[in-house]
């Protein structure tokens, strides 16, 4: 059976006894659902907070209502808080966070359907990046992509975290 990057990541967190969390908006949990059906993943996996709304991501996620005012949950930043404050709340080592608009409808000239935000935040680190999907694509499509590119960055970003350890315990 082919190696997904949910089976990648459970590997990292597992190998390197760290814990992940997720805070999904765009992606209403798919992340969570993806890794949790990798065995085992329940030594690496603390919480998935699905917060679809705005009320939720301030509430619980510690996103700022600033953040929310001025730049919408539709923004890098959005993504970078709610990364962080899942990770926060839950005492996970890494925290993953989706943001964006899945269509077919919510899209506008400068975020059109197809926008995405991702978020991964460790104790040293939190990036984000902004991914533009085809508009064409279906909502499951864009939910998907999104998820796949959560997983893929978050791995890039426990190698980056446990090639610095390494370094750091030399």
């Amino acid at each position: 059976m082919e190696k997904t990057k949910a089976d990648e990541l459970v590997r990292l967190l597992k190998e390197n006894e760290l814990k992940a969390a997720t805070a999904e908006s765009l992606t209403g949990g798919l992340i969570s659902k993806k890794i949790t059906e990798i065995p085992g993943a329940s030594m690496v996996f603390e919480c998935g907070i699905c917060s679809y709304s705005n009320r939720i991501k301030s509430q619980i996620l510690g996103v700022s209502v600033q953040t929310l005012a001025q730049e919408t949950e539709y923004s890098e930043k959005c993504a970078e808080e709610m990364a962080q404050g899942v990770r926060k709340l839950s005492g996970a080592d890494i925290g993953i966070s989706t943001t964006g608009i899945a269509g077919p409808g919510g899209g506008t000239d400068e975020k059109p359907v197809g926008t995405v935000y991702v978020g991964v935040s460790t104790a040293h680190d939190t990036v984000c990046c902004r991914l533009q999907l085809d508009s064409s694509l279906s909502r499951e499509e864009i939910r998907e992509a999104s998820a796949e590119s959560a997983l893929s960055l978050a791995c890039q970003m426990l190698c980056k975290l446990t090639e610095t350890k390494q370094e750091t315990d030399k």
